[in-house]
Order: structure tokens, then sequence, then C-alpha cells
């Protein structure tokens, strides 16, 4: 792929999702080290050959409480290892994405990222042939993840106790 072609991004952009609230800027983290992208979905139910699910929980400042359903066909369960091993299977799913000023459908399994920084993950088939990662660039939520790694130093220091 000609460099030229691939738009810069940096280690974290706020996106998109034009199949839930175009208007929203959702942050993102992109992971090179992850191969299939992940958000966060809630109240997922498998039912009749159909798949329903909510983008983001209650909690979340992006949640609208739009229920997307999916035919048979437009929806796959897959096995997901983790990078300390852990399996689970999850639904993947193709979702309309506008990140900068690209838009297309894009790959994302479905996860409770509740606990995470970032409820949207951009993995590598994402990226591939349309994005070149710069981490000088990009959104991230630097206070948010100030105070996760403070909470973080924190346990650790009382672990050591």
């Amino acid at each position: 792929m000609d460099a030229e072609r691939l738009t810069i991004i940096g280690r974290a952009e706020r996106i998109c999702l034009l199949d839930h609230d175009a208007s929203q800027r959702i942050p993102a983290k992109v992971d090179t080290g992850a191969d299939l992208s992940s958000i966060w979905a809630s109240s997922v139910n498998a039912h009749n050959g159909q798949l329903s699910f909510t983008l983001f929980g209650v909690g979340s400042e992006f949640y609208t409480g739009k229920v997307i359903t999916l035919d048979e066909g437009d929806f796959r369960l897959t096995r997901i290892a983790s990078s300390f091993g852990h399996r689970e299977m999850r639904y993947v799913v193709k979702l309309r994405v506008r990140i900068l000023e690209r838009t297309f459908k894009a790959t994302f399994t479905l996860a409770d990222r509740s606990s995470k920084t970032y409820p949207v993950l951009l993995g590598r088939r994402l990226m591939k042939g349309k994005f070149l990662v710069d981490v000088s660039k990009g959104s991230p939520l630097v206070e948010q993840e100030k105070a996760k790694l403070a909470v973080l130093h924190a346990e650790l220091a009382d672990n050591e106790d």
C-alpha cells in the first residue's frame, strides 16, 4: 500500500458510529496489538436468527438506548483470545464508522468495555490499508488515563505493605 494514501491517526481518536448516533464523537483507542476491533455493547441477545444489542451501557454518556437488530448472516460468533490467554465467545458485527475524513464499514466484536477507559478499541484489520499510526497524534483521554494510572499505583502500593 502506498504510504501517501494512508490517513495518519493517533493513539486515540474520536470516531462517529453512523448506525448509532452520527453526531457523537466517541473516544476510541488504537491498538496495533489487537487483530479485531471491539465495541462496548449491552443487552446482547440472539434469538430466532436475529441479534439485538445496544451500543454502550446505561452509565455511559454515549448510551442512547437505541436497539440495533441484525438478521442471520449479518453477524457471526467467534472465539477471542486475550493477551493473557483468556478465551471467550463474542458476536461479530459490521458497523458504519467515520474516522477523521474516512467513512467505511468496519468489523467489531461486541464486548463489555464498561470498565475500560475507551468504549471502542480499533484493531489491525480496521486500520490495514487505511491508516498509519503516529502515537504522538490523536485525541487521547489524558485525564482519564492519569486517573486510572493513579488508582493502579495506589493498589500496587497497598499490596507492598
